[in-house]
C-alpha cells in the first residue's frame, strides 16, 4: 500500500527530473515519455483513490514525511493527473519540432508532481515542500520562452506575488509549534493549537491559500500569467496551483472556523473575489484575460465554500472547474496558433473555422455556465445552500456571482460562433490537437451524473461531510432562471458594449487596477525604501567600511615602522647579550689547575662575605 503512494508521487517527479537532467538530447524522447508518465500517474490515482494509503519516512527529529490519502485527496489526485495527462496529450499532438520538449514536458511532470505532494499530504513540512516546487516549476513554465523579456517579467511578478503570500505558511508553522499539541504539523492538528498562536496559524493559511488561489487582494498575477504557454495556462488553472489555495482551505476547514473569525473571512473573500473578477471578466476583450479572470471568479467559489462549510459543493465546484477550464484553454491555444489572435472581435467565426473545437469550446463554457451538462450549477447551488445558512448577503453575492459564470460564458460563445471574420493567413487547427480535445469534452459530459442526488449523497459521504444543507427546490429554480435570463440577454446584446461610464470600464478591463495599486502600495514603497538602503550602504557603510581600512593600513604601517622595530632591537640586544654570556661561561672551562683553584676562591670569598653580613 505504501509503495503504491510512493509511486503515486515519484513517477511524475522522477521522470522529469530525468527530463529536464538529459535536455535538448531528449526532446525526440519526451512526448512519449510525458504521456507514459502521465498515463501511469493518472491509472496509479484511481488505485490510490479507491484504496486510500497511508505511508510515513522519517525526515526531520519529530516531523516524518507522511502522505496519506483519504476520499479529498483521493478525488483531487484522479483530477489532478487526469488534466496532467489530457494537457500533455494535447502538447505532444501540437508541439513544434525546434521547441525545447525535454524542458517543457520535464517541467510540466514536475509541476504535476509536486501538486500531488501537495494534495496527499498529511503534515505542514511535506506541503511545504510540495508547495515551494510547485511556485519555482510555475515560474519557469510562465517564462518557458524567456528570451522574451515580457513573458520573464510576467513570470517573475507571478512569482514574487505568490511567494509573498506563500510566508503565511511559515508563520503558521512557527504558530502550530509555539502553540503546543501539535509537534508533527499535521494539518488536521492545525486546529488544535492554542491562543493566541490559534489565530497566527489561521491568518498564515488563509494569506497563503489566498495568494496561490489569486483571491483578492493578489489576482493580479493570474493576468500576467496569460503570456505562458496555453498547455502551461491548461494545467496551471484547472487542477495545479490556482486551486491548490482552495484545497488548503478546504483540508483544512475546522481551522478558520475554531478560530472564531477565519471562515467569515474566507468565505467573504471568496464572493468578493467570484463577484468582482466575475465584471472583470464581462469587460475582457480578449478571449485569455477573460478566462484568467473566470478562474479568479471560479476559485471564489471554492474558497466561498471553505468558509460556509459546504464541502461537498467545493470540492465538485473543483473539479467541474479543472475538466472545463483546462478544456477551453487548450481550445484558445490551437484558435490562437491557427489564427493568429486571441481578440474576441478577431475570433469571430473560430469555432466555424474549427467545427470540432468549437464543439468542445461549447461544452466547457456552458459547463462553466452551469448550464449543460449540470454538474458545475449543481456545486454552485450546493456551496450557496452554505452559504445562505451563513447569512442572506453571502447567498446574495454568491448568487450574483454564478449569474455573471453565465454571462461571461454566454459572451464567448456569441463571439466564436458568429459569421467568421475574412482571415487570409488562417492555418486550420492540427487534426491531432483536435482529437485530444475529444477526451475532455467527453469528461464534462460525463460529470453530469454528479447533479443528481444519489451520487452527490455518496460524494458527501466518500469527503466525509454528510448532513451538509441541500439547496431547496426554490433555490434550483432561481439560480437556474437567473442564469439562463443573463445568457439570453447577453447573447442577444453582445454585440453592443455595456454603457459604462470610462474609468468603471477601463478599470474592470485592467483587473479593477489591483496590479497599479500593488505597485503604488507595496512594490513603490519596498523599491524606494531598497533604494534607501542602496543609497545607505554606498554613502555611509561604504565610507566608513573605507576609513575603517585606510586606519587599519596606518596603524599596520605605524606598527611596522615604530613598534615592531623596537621590539626586533629589543630582542637582538637580549639575543647578543645572551650569547656574550655565554661565550664568557665557557672561558672558566679551560681543564687548567689555577683556573679552578681561582674559581674556588673567588666563591669562598662571596661566602664569607654573605656569612659575614648575614651576622
Amino acid at each position: 500500500m505504501s509503495a503504491l503512494l510512493w509511486a503515486l508521487v515519484a513517477v511524475p517527479l522522477v521522470s522529469g527530473a530525468l527530463l529536464l537532467a538529459a535536455g535538448r538530447a531528449a526532446d525526440r524522447l519526451a512526448p512519449g515519455t510525458g504521456l507514459a508518465a502521465a498515463t501511469a500517474g493518472t491509472g496509479l490515482a484511481v488505485a490510490a483513490a479507491f484504496r486510500q494509503p497511508e505511508t510515513a519516512a522519517p525526515f526531520l527529529d519529530g516531523l516524518p514525511v507522511r502522505l496519506a490519502v483519504d476520499g479529498l485527496s483521493g478525488l483531487l489526485a484522479v483530477t489532478v493527473t487526469g488534466a496532467t495527462l489530457a494537457v500533455l496529450l494535447h502538447s505532444a499532438a501540437g508541439s513544434g519540432a525546434g521547441e525545447a520538449r525535454a524542458r517543457f514536458f520535464g517541467l510540466m511532470l514536475l509541476f504535476s508532481g509536486s501538486m500531488l505532494v501537495t494534495v496527499t499530504a498529511a503534515t505542514l513540512p511535506v506541503l511545504l515542500l510540495g508547495w515551494e516546487v510547485m511556485g519555482a516549476t510555475s515560474w519557469a513554465l510562465i517564462g518557458y520562452r524567456w528570451r522574451d523579456p515580457e513573458r520573464a517579467r510576467a513570470a517573475g511578478t507571478a512569482f514574487l506575488t505568490t511567494r509573498a503570500a506563500d510566508l503565511g505558511l511559515y508563520l503558521a508553522a512557527g504558530a502550530a509549534l509555539a502553540g503546543g499539541g501539535n509537534p508533527a504539523l499535521s494539518l488536521a492538528g492545525l486546529s488544535a493549537a492554542r491562543e493566541p498562536w490559534l489565530s497566527f496559524v489561521t491568518a498564515g493559511v488563509v494569506v497563503a491559500a489566498l495568494g496561490k488561489s489569486a483571491q483578492l487582494p493578489l489576482s493580479f498575477w493570474l493576468s500576467k500569467a496569460m503570456l505562458g504557454p496555453s498547455p502551461v495556462s491548461a494545467l496551471l488553472h484547472s487542477a495545479a496551483m490556482v486551486v491548490a489555495g482552495a484545497y488548503l482551505l478546504l483540508r483544512t476547514g475546522p481551522l478558520p472556523a475554531a478560530s472564531g473569525w477565519g471562515d467569515d473571512v474566507v468565505a467573504w473573500t471568496g464572493a468578493a473575489t467570484a463577484l468582482s473578477l466575475g465584471l472583470v471578466a464581462v469587460a475582457q476583450s480578449d478571449l485569455k484575460q477573460l478566462l484568467a479572470a473566470s478562474t479568479c471568479a471560479q476559485t471564489g467559489f471554492m474558497v466561498l465554500a471553505a468558509g460556509a462549510g459546504a464541502r461537498t459543493g467545493g470540492v465538485l465546484q473543483l473539479i467541474a472547474h479543472a475538466a472545463a477550464k483546462s478544456l477551453l484553454f487548450l481550445v484558445a491555444g490551437s484558435w490562437l496558433s491557427a489564427l493568429g489572435t486571441q481578440r474576441l472581435r478577431e475570433l469571430r467565426g473560430a469555432a466555424r473555422h474549427s467545427p470540432a473545437a468549437g464543439a468542445a469550446f461549447t461544452v466547457a463554457a456552458l459547463t462553466l455556465a452551469g448550464l449543460a451538462p449540470l454538474s458545475l450549477w449543481a456545486a454552485k447551488d450546493l456551496l450557496l445552500a452554505g452559504a445562505l445558512r451563513t447569512g442572506p448577503w453571502l447567498y446574495a453575492a454568491g448568487l450574483a456571482a454564478a449569474v455573471l459564470s453565465a454571462v461571461y460564458s454566454a459572451k464567448a460563445l456569441w463571439f466564436v460562433w458568429r459569421p467568421p471574420v475574412p482571415r487570409p493567413g488562417a492555418r486550420p487547427v492540427p487534426g491531432g490537437a483536435v482529437a485530444s480535445l475529444v477526451p475532455q469534452a467527453l469528461a464534462c459530459l460525463a460529470l453530469t451524473p454528479l447533479a443528481f442526488p444519489p451520487l452527490l449523497d455518496r460524494v458527501a459521504r466518500v469527503l466525509g461531510s454528510p448532513g451538509e444543507p441541500a439547496p431547496r427546490p426554490w433555490e434550483f429554480a432561481l439560480s437556474a432562471g437567473l442564469a439562463l435570463t443573463a445568457a439570453a440577454l447577453t447573447w442577444a446584446r453582445s454585440a453592443r458594449p455595456l454603457p459604462l461610464p470610462g474609468a468603471v470600464a477601463t478599470g474592470l478591463a485592467e483587473w479593477l487596477f489591483l496590479e497599479r495599486a500593488a505597485g503604488r502600495l507595496l512594490v513603490g514603497p519596498v523599491l524606494r525604501l531598497a533604494a534607501a538602503a542602496a543609497a545607505f550602504d554606498d554613502r555611509v557603510l561604504d565610507r566608513a567600511v573605507d576609513t575603517a581600512a585606510t586606519a587599519a593600513l596606518r596603524c599596520a604601517r605605524w606598527t611596522d615602522r615604530v613598534a615592531e622595530r623596537s621590539v626586533d632591537a629589543a630582542v637582538t640586544a637580549v639575543a647578543a647579550g645572551t650569547r656574550a654570556l655565554g661565550r664568557r661561561a665557557r672561558r672558566p672551562q679551560t681543564g687548567q689547575l689555577h683556573q679552578y683553584l681561582i674559581q674556588a676562591v673567588a666563591a669562598f670569598a662571596l661566602l664569607a662575605a654573605v656569612l659575614v653580613l648575614v651576622r
